[in-house]
């Protein structure tokens, strides 16, 4: 017992100066951070007082880049979902270290993301019919069910992870943080006492969750798929767009955790716990994603090209025309830059995985606005006789705003998250040396008898 709150107070030790103190650089980030979104303020104030005008949607494109947005953070939060729920049931010490950046990469995602579809509403006035008088034929119905079901097991399970983590900071006696912190700490950790029956019954019951949202996110990201699948307009009409919506997610999710562990492990100073095997794993993980991708993008696009539909023949020629440098960087290079780094040894560096992760990021949101704005501009009937704006999409400052809005918001709420609780779980650490002490014991044990 004494050993147990000896590690305690060692590990509060290690993680305090994360909780107790604000660098300057950390402060110079977070005002940053602020004035983006101060900017956002702005471009959203504009876009309600003068309406929708002030952005690049019109009649024939009435999905911007708000959507591809809502899908590309939408992606990431059951991502982050899929794998934090999967790594609970992995008996691995160095899971330890990335569980908690998954888990907060989940929430804030899935927080986002939907805010960028309320960009797209003008009259947001009237969005509570859509919970009045719901109209249960629709997909859209049943995406806003899914993802505020998802949203609400995806927090309970965040919360349920830190429990540990806050009653190790509540008993701790050398944390210097303000009172207020103090209090949440009490009031947030529930009575936890780290007894083995708490310890029991919070397993069982994060154990549960962690099924509960691996089922929610594949069926919420299942059923944003089919808004699109279920039209006629081309490009959407498809049948692989559930598990292609689900792959790229998984994708885009995976290459978000390397990018925000690499910049965690430098900030923060973190080389002892995320450590090279971390990327190393994850850039495999990336590697059969992008491949799977790649055969999902090539099984979507190949058969267009014999199809003898007018509209299929239309919208591949938008895209070789007007968006074919976009088409081959988002592609190709989401599969290929993979490929090359990772399958050879000696380049898979935390550096060159990273950086492949930042292209995979950018790809994919490329991929994203190619689904959907190119399509948007090859309707059925289309428009005759009319200003270009009106038929070819392009977005405005204020929407470029608000994308960055939505990006720094994620990244403040991150930080101050990781200001509140330790972004490495401290239970963790201890659960895992405990059964490794336990193992040398049963060994040595074996060994003596």
């Amino acid at each position: 017992m004494m050993n147990l709150t000896r590690r305690k107070s060692e590990l509060v030790k290690e993680f305090s100066p994360m909780l107790e103190k604000t660098s300057t650089l950390s402060k110079i980030w977070i005002w940053s951070l602020v004035a983006i979104i101060l900017v956002g303020a702005y471009a959203l104030f504009l876009q309600i007082y003068e309406g929708q005008s002030v952005t690049g949607m019109r009649d024939n494109v009435v999905w911007g880049i708000y959507t591809v947005n809502f899908i590309f953070f939408l992606g990431m939060g059951y991502a982050g979902a899929f794998i934090s729920s999967v790594l609970h049931f992995i008996k691995t010490p160095w899971k330890n270290s990335v569980s908690r950046i998954v888990e907060i990469t989940t929430v804030l995602s899935i927080v986002i993301g939907p805010v960028f579809i309320l960009l797209c509403i003008y009259r947001l006035d009237r969005l509570h019919y859509l919970f009045m008088y719901p109209r249960i034929q629709s997909p859209i119905t049943w995406d806003v069910i899914a993802v505020i079901t998802d949203l609400i097991g995806c927090i309970l399970y965040l919360y349920l992870t830190f429990i540990p983590d806050l009653a190790i900071l509540r008993d701790s006696d050398n944390l210097k943080v303000p009172k207020w912190k103090k209090k949440m700490y009490r009031y947030l950790a529930i009575g936890y006492q780290n007894t083995d029956e708490q310890k029991e019954k919070l397993h069982k019951i994060t154990k549960t969750m962690s099924v509960i949202v691996i089922a929610l996110a594949i069926v919420a990201y299942t059923i944003l798929a089919w808004v699109f699948s279920l039209t006629l307009q081309p490009g959407w009409n498809s049948t692989i767009f559930a598990p292609y919506f689900i792959v790229s997610g998984l994708y885009t999710g995976v290459a978000v955790i390397i990018l925000v562990m690499y910049l965690i492990r430098k900030h923060l100073k973190l080389e002892k716990h995320i450590r090279k095997v971390h990327f190393i794993f994850a850039g495999v993980i990336l590697l059969i994603l992008s491949l799977l991708f790649g055969y999902f993008t090539f099984s979507e696009y190949f058969p267009k090209w014999f199809s003898h539909k007018a509209s299929d023949t239309n919208l591949l020629n938008t895209l070789f025309s007007n968006y074919f440098w976009m088409f081959i960087i988002a592609n190709y290079g989401a599969v290929l830059l993979p490929l090359i780094i990772i399958s050879f040894k000696k380049l898979r560096t935390i550096k060159l995985i990273t950086l492949t992760a930042v292209i995979a990021i950018f790809c994919l949101w490329l991929n994203r606005y190619l689904i959907i704005i190119p399509t948007l501009e090859t309707p059925y009937l289309p428009i005759q006789d009319t200003r270009p704006e009106y038929v070819h999409y392009t977005a405005t400052w204020v929407e470029w705003a608000l994308t960055f809005t939505g990006v720094a918001a994620f990244c403040l709420l991150f930080t101050l998250l990781i200001k509140f609780v330790p972004v490495i779980p401290m239970s963790g650490i201890i659960d895992n040396e405990t059964d490794q002490n336990k193992k040398k014991r049963r060994f040595k044990k074996t060994i003596t008898e």
